[in-house]
C-alpha cells in the first residue's frame, strides 16, 4: 500500500507544480467567464509560459548568467 500512495504522491508532485507556477508566479488564481474558446488559449498560453519558467535556467545556462 504504502509503494501505491508514493507512486501516486510522485506523480501528483510532478502534475501541481505547473498549477503551483501559473498561480503563484503569474498571478492567475481566478478564471474569468469570457467564452470557452478564450479561456482555453488563455490556459493553453499559461502552461506554455509555466513551462517556460521552469525550464529557464536550463535554456540561459547556454547564454551566461543565470538569474534567480
Amino acid at each position: 500500500m504504502r509503494k501505491i500512495e508514493k507512486a501516486k504522491a510522485q506523480v501528483r508532485a510532478k502534475v501541481e507544480h505547473p498549477f503551483r507556477v501559473i498561480k503563484r508566479q503569474f498571478g492567475y488564481t481566478k478564471v474569468r467567464f469570457r467564452g470557452l474558446v478564450k479561456n482555453t488559449a488563455q490556459m493553453v498560453t499559461l502552461f506554455a509560459l509555466s513551462n517556460l519558467w521552469m525550464a529557464r535556467r536550463h535554456l540561459l545556462s547556454g547564454a551566461g548568467e543565470v538569474r534567480p
